[in-house]
């Protein structure tokens, strides 16, 4: 059985500095904090350049460590991975997930789509993975795309 969980944004800059933001392994794990059981990024550690078929260690603040294999990746348009490497609890509900980011230009800068495909662990506990996945991981979704629109509204800010 499988969750989807989306999250969308309009980030005001190219679908370029939208991308670099999504991917870079130094400045992301500052956007994702999580949210209530979905815990943060403490930092991303790269194998190899980041391209189709290289892998990335995900450092949470819970002290897990995910991999990341990227299936897709082609800069400013698609960015995609499985994710894996779940521990508990979330490893009960979560066998793996499978993201998939997009970027588009619009006439006030992007429009960033990310979505998330879970496949559940076990089928018995998918009312409990329902809502772990759509309350507290898009949320956390939506808290990450909201704090990259920060980042690129503070320096207009910091100006004013």
């Amino acid at each position: 059985m499988r969750l989807t969980v989306s999250a969308e944004r309009s980030l005001p800059c190219t679908p370029d500095v939208a991308f670099e933001l999504a991917t870079n392994p130094d400045k992301f794990p500052a956007f994702f904090t999580g949210f209530g059981p979905v815990h943060g990024i403490s930092g991303i550690r790269l194998h190899s350049e980041l391209a189709r078929g290289s892998q990335r260690r995900v450092h949470m603040v819970d002290g897990s460590v995910l991999t990341e294999r990227v299936n897709e990746h082609d800069p400013p348009v698609r960015h995609g991975y499985t994710l894996t490497g779940f521990r508990p609890p979330m490893a009960w509900l979560v066998g793996k997930g499978e993201a998939m980011w997009t970027f588009a230009g619009h006439e006030f800068g992007s429009r960033v789509r990310w979505d998330y495909e879970f496949t559940l662990a076990r089928r018995w506990l998918a009312p409990v993975a329902l809502v772990v996945l759509h309350l507290f991981m898009r949320r956390a979704m939506y808290r990450c795309l909201k704090n990259m629109q920060r980042s690129l509204e503070a320096p207009a800010t910091a100006t004013s």
